[in-house]
């Protein structure tokens, strides 16, 4: 099982989705910015790396939103969504396209398939 991290960043009510690029798997879909803990750090640590790598931005990491775990069919992946907050503005390293949405916003995009039990809990916030 794979463990990825992911930072929910609300900024004036709206927060942080980031678009994948096109060579990736699953590739232009949406999630949240985060990624892979890498060994030897803490979850923590692996989402402060992922923000500053994709999105070239510091992070406080707060406590965690939820924890959800999704079999894709090439790998099934342990994901821990933090709520995390930024001074930074968000550049885009990595990622295809990124928006701050609102939770009425969600079902105009397409998510990865992880996310879809997240996104009905912040519909719900």
């Amino acid at each position: 099982m794979l463990q990825v991290v992911a930072a929910l960043i609300w900024r004036n009510g709206k927060f942080l989705i980031c678009q994948r690029p096109a060579g990736k798997k699953r590739a232009l879909l949406w999630e949240f910015v985060g990624g892979k803990q890498e060994k030897g750090e803490t979850l923590s640590e692996a989402l402060v790396r992922e923000c500053r790598e994709e999105l070239d931005i510091g992070v406080e990491v707060g406590d965690v939103f939820c924890e959800v775990t999704h079999v894709y069919p090439d790998v099934t992946v342990h994901l821990t969504l933090f709520n995390a907050s930024t001074a930074d503005e968000p550049r885009m390293l990595e990622h295809n396209d990124m928006r701050w949405i609102t939770p009425s916003e969600i079902d105009g995009f397409e998510f990865c398939p992880a996310d879809e039990d997240i996104l009905n809990l912040i519909k719900k916030m």
